[in-house]
């Protein structure tokens, strides 16, 4: 892959020490894409490939997500976004909010393409959309608006999430070093929706199977990260997911005297009943104070 002129993060500073997370912003542009294949990798999760001008496309992070517009019911192209001075440019009462937010799986600039790994269920826009993704779609990309940049020459990485999170940490154990030490917790539907995770690093993965219960209803992740014991040396935790389900894996990692507060990303990616949840609006659910 071929890099790009992105601006340098900036190493936030605590007590004296560089913290272990890296922020970033870029500039919004909007972009057409077309969809070139798509593969099912589990029951309910499909790999769209898109085509597009993603040479420029900015963007350093496992995190990095998109804004992905569908068009509406019977329209071949989506309605673009407009951004303005200030982001995003609402658009005009009663239009339908046609977008969804999709992790970065895989970005080849010199190839000009972008993998999105999607969800697919019964009901709503972008699930349906997934369920019947075939060349020859177009969608829009809007972002990503910025990253946060994990340190990689850290000892250990605790990565956990349900399905929404898979895409993440799919991509942050591709790129982890080999001699970091990984471990996974993945929540999800059944023993079907476990996929093929590879790392250089030293990985153990635990799949935790819901069998029945709702997504978002589960205790799985609360009760496999509440049983984990950290290696020894400087690591980081990131966990994503359902926002309800996580506010109290967010409490009970805070307490623990072996995680350090600023070691720990908590990041509620959706809520249920929620459309276009922004899991970065105040409230907790990104990680600020309940």
């Amino acid at each position: 892959m071929t890099s790009v002129d992105t601006p340098a993060p900036a190493r936030q500073w605590i007590d004296g020490a560089p913290a272990p997370v890296s922020r970033v912003l870029y500039g919004l542009r909007p972009r057409l894409a077309e969809v070139v294949r798509v593969e099912r990798l589990t029951p309910r999760m499909a790999r769209v490939t898109l085509a597009g001008d993603f040479s420029e496309l900015p963007g350093a992070a496992a995190t990095d997500h998109v804004k992905v517009f569908f068009p509406s019911p019977g329209d071949e192209l989506p309605v673009m976004p407009q951004v303005g001075e200030h982001g995003l440019v609402p658009p005009p009462p009663g239009t339908p909010r046609n977008y969804r937010d999709y992790t970065v799986r895989r970005l080849d600039r010199e190839a000009g393409e972008l993998d999105l790994d999607m969800v697919v269920h019964a009901g709503g826009l972008a699930g349906a959309w997934a369920a019947s993704a075939r060349p020859g779609l177009r969608v829009g990309v809007l972002g990503p608006r910025g990253s946060e940049v994990v340190d990689d020459s850290l000892d250990w990485y605790v990565l956990a999430g349900d399905e929404t999170a898979l895409p993440a940490i799919g991509r942050w154990l591709a790129e982890l070093p080999a001699g970091a030490r990984a471990e996974v917790f993945c929540e999800v539907a059944d023993a079907a929706e476990e996929q093929e995770l590879a790392s250089a690093a030293d990985l153990t993965v635990h799949w935790l199977h819901r069998d029945g219960v709702p997504a978002g209803e589960a205790t799985l992740l609360h009760d496999a990260l509440a049983a984990m014991t950290p290696p020894a040396g400087r690591g980081f935790v990131w966990v994503a997911g359902e926002a309800g389900a996580l506010r109290p894996v967010r409490r009970m990692l805070r307490a623990r005297e072996d995680v350090c507060s600023r070691h720990l990303d908590v990041d509620g990616y959706w809520r249920r009943g929620v459309v276009n949840h922004d899991h970065h609006a105040p409230g907790g659910d990104d990680g600020a104070p309940e």
